[in-house]
């Protein structure tokens, strides 16, 4: 918004400069973003808020220098244009000559005058005011509308009355299939949503955007029919939007515009179109009023007005800035009753007031104070914090995120335990369902990346229909293929991801939640390998999870290479169980001790099972068991194999001789036997 100062002046009586009323208005909430001089006189440049539709008229911005400005005082001009008021619709001849009617909810408002006009030009003084905020002059009818839209902050329209069929106006909504040219030329194409000024027969003008070029006025045009109205803001948006318009009437009626302005604004354009010498009003207003807006009276205590703005301001300073903005204020004491004038559409709640009264009073004014209060935890806390932990796990055994989309299509990958659903419209046919496991997005990104020395990870949420409804949970599913590590030329061997180290990594995993869980045989997963997958199962035997070699068959229908591991656990399932109880014990400063043994078990035993014997038969001393070794061979017994089993025994305090370390080997030898197995 454009201000040139010296019109600025009119209607307020500051002796505040350029640069004070600048930061005034900065100061107020306008951001004043330049101060510039056009013909000869300094601009404000002034930004104004979204919700401060009465910030787009000079009478508007004054009002907030006479609040603001101890020293301003309001003009007589702006006492007279603010107190200018209806005259009734049933004065003078010119009330019969045009009727209107509303036929939409849209309109609140709808005012009209006839005027009888003369061709001259545009006095200099409305010219150099409208160069100054940014219009070029064009005519007395078209200045004078744009003057008093800046001047008052309401839009007009001026229809040239000749050719608005049998005198009528009609406010409705458009009808499907309706065309209108505008002003600017271009053929609009109308629907239901957008409301229509139309004549007795056809749309005339686009309400609170454009008007249309059938009744545009010329030079000559006898008879004006100036138009005022209150819309409603989100039908102009609707309308606006949908044809990919912008003007400055729908930008104003947008921010919200006084419907209580609205025969003011003819009124004021009468007085300047007699000033020039243009015309005059034939007869009166012709105004309907259908649904006048209703004020809410709002309870302002100034208890609270302190506690927000962090300074105490006095009722009667509260009181009087707000009647200074129009405000309505009853009481003499808080809690004050207060109701907003209709120019503030903005105004619904007591913290609205309390800022009213921050603005005027002045921000600067509140006192400097170092915060109180207690802090919240930084961080993540929780279950994201857990769900945290799993993913820095699996980054930490070399695994890579992937994030893959929600929608996919059939899969052999897909949960056989769930019917996958999807959208009524999809998109493709290849996004047409939502993922039922997050299997098939990982095998599309290894395919991606070449299908080979790919460790992929992913968490996410998967959905899907069984006898209990639609389901949704979060998932974590991991794919790995090929050599855990790079190839390095100085070593020609290289280690391929294979069942243990995939189990090794999901352990891991578990473990930095701290939950506990096992591993054991259960019912085949079709999409795995049958004799080489393991599920995951709480202590309380409910499934969590499966992990193993991919399926051959179905590795060949997705693509993947038979060597490609899987492993898939439900995080919420997880997450639910239990904490395993921390133990905490000193750290030994003793060297630890190392035995090992060489077991042969039938291949049926789990070593699940036999790691249970022997952590119960070695106690406290033993700090940590491994595999290092598993030996097949026809020297064995048919269906056996050997294992080669560490013991890294520690104990607290004092050191273990070999004599005590042998013992507590040759005890975990001897628990062995229940599950069939000996010593080599």
């Amino acid at each position: 918004m454009k201000v040139p100062i010296s019109m600025l002046r009119e209607y307020v009586d500051t002796t505040l400069e350029a640069s004070p009323l600048a930061h005034l208005f900065t100061m107020a909430g306008f951001e004043v973003e330049s101060v510039e001089e056009v013909e000869g006189e300094p601009v404000l440049d002034v930004n104004i808020m979204a919700n401060r539709g009465d910030g787009l008229s000079i009478l508007g911005l004054a009002r907030e220098v006479a609040a603001k400005d101890p020293g301003a005082r309001r003009t007589p001009l702006f006492d007279r244009l603010s107190g200018l008021a209806a005259r009734s619709s049933n004065e003078g001849s010119g009330s019969t000559k045009f009727s209107i009617d509303i036929l939409t909810e849209h309109c609140s408002r709808y005012a009209a005058g006839l005027f009888e006009i003369n061709a001259v030009p545009t006095p200099p003084m409305i010219q150099r005011r409208l160069l100054q905020m940014g219009m070029r002059p064009i005519s007395l009818i078209v200045d004078l509308t744009n003057y008093v839209m800046l001047e008052l902050g309401q839009p007009l329209h001026a229809f040239d009355f000749d050719k608005v069929r049998d005198g009528k106006i009609v406010v409705r909504q458009a009808r499907e299939g309706e065309v209108l040219v505008t002003l600017d030329g271009a053929e609009r194409k109308l629907n239901p949503e957008m409301m229509m000024i139309c004549d007795s027969e056809r749309p005339i003008a686009l309400a609170g955007v454009m008007g249309g070029l059938e009744t545009e006025f010329s030079g000559s045009t006898q008879r004006v029919l100036l138009e005022s109205a209150h819309f409603n803001y989100r039908s102009v948006r609707r309308t606006r939007r949908s044809l990919g318009m912008s003007t400055e009437a729908s930008y104003r009626f947008e921010r919200g515009v006084d419907p209580e302005g609205v025969v003011r604004a003819i009124l004021r354009f009468s007085e300047l179109l007699e000033e020039a010498g243009g015309g005059r009003l034939s007869g009166g207003v012709v105004d309907l009023y259908p649904s006048p807006p209703v004020r809410e009276a709002i309870q302002l205590r100034m208890s609270r007005s302190d506690a927000l703005l962090g300074m105490s301001v006095s009722p009667g300073s509260a009181k009087g800035y707000l009647q200074a903005l129009g405000f309505e204020v009853e009481g003499a004491e808080s809690p004050f009753t207060v109701a907003a004038p209709t120019w503030r559409t903005d105004i619904e709640r007591e913290v609205d007031l309390i800022e009213e009264i921050g603005r005027v009073h002045g921000y600067e004014h509140i006192p400097e104070k170092l915060p109180e209060g207690s802090t919240t935890p930084g961080g993540v806390i929780g279950e994201s914090r857990e769900v945290d932990r799993l993913r820095e796990e699996l980054v930490r055994c070399g695994l890579v995120q992937a994030v893959n989309y929600s929608f996919e299509s059939e899969s052999p990958l897909d949960d056989p335990n769930l019917t996958k659903v999807g959208p009524r419209n999809p998109v493709s046919q290849d996004v047409a369902l939502l993922r039922s496991c997050l299997w098939q997005g990982l095998a599309d990104s290894c395919r991606r990346n070449g299908g080979m020395d790919v460790h992929l990870f992913e968490m996410g949420r998967v959905f899907g229909g069984d006898v209990s409804g639609v389901q949704e949970r979060r998932e974590l599913a991991i794919l790995s293929v090929g050599s855990l590590v790079e190839k390095h030329w100085s070593d020609s061997q290289s280690v391929a991801v294979g069942f243990y180290s995939l189990k090794e990594c999901v352990e891991r995993t578990i473990a930095a939640v701290e939950r506990p869980v096992r591993f054991e045989p259960a019912p085949a997963d079709p999409r795995l390998h049958p004799t080489r997958q393991a599920a995951i199962v709480s202590a309380e035997g409910n499934v969590l999870g499966h992990c193993g070699q991919i399926h051959p068959d179905v590795a060949d229908q997705v693509g993947l290479s038979p060597e490609t591991f899987l492993a898939r656990l439900t995080i919420d399932d997880l997450l639910a169980i239990p904490r395993s109880a921390r133990k905490l014990a000193p750290v030994s400063r003793n060297p630890a001790v190392r035995r090992d043994m060489a077991v042969l078990v039938s291949k049926s035993v789990p070593f699940e099972a036999m790691r249970e014997r022997i952590v119960e038969a070695c106690g406290e001393v033993l700090e940590r068991l491994w595999v290092f070794d598993v030996f097949e061979g026809s020297s064995l017994p048919e269906g056996t194999h050997s294992v080669g089993v560490a013991l890294q025994l520690r104990k607290l305090g004092q050191n273990l001789t070999d004599e005590e370390a042998n013992q507590v080997r040759d005890r975990a030898a001897k628990a062995l036997e229940s599950l069939g197995a000996r010593l080599r």
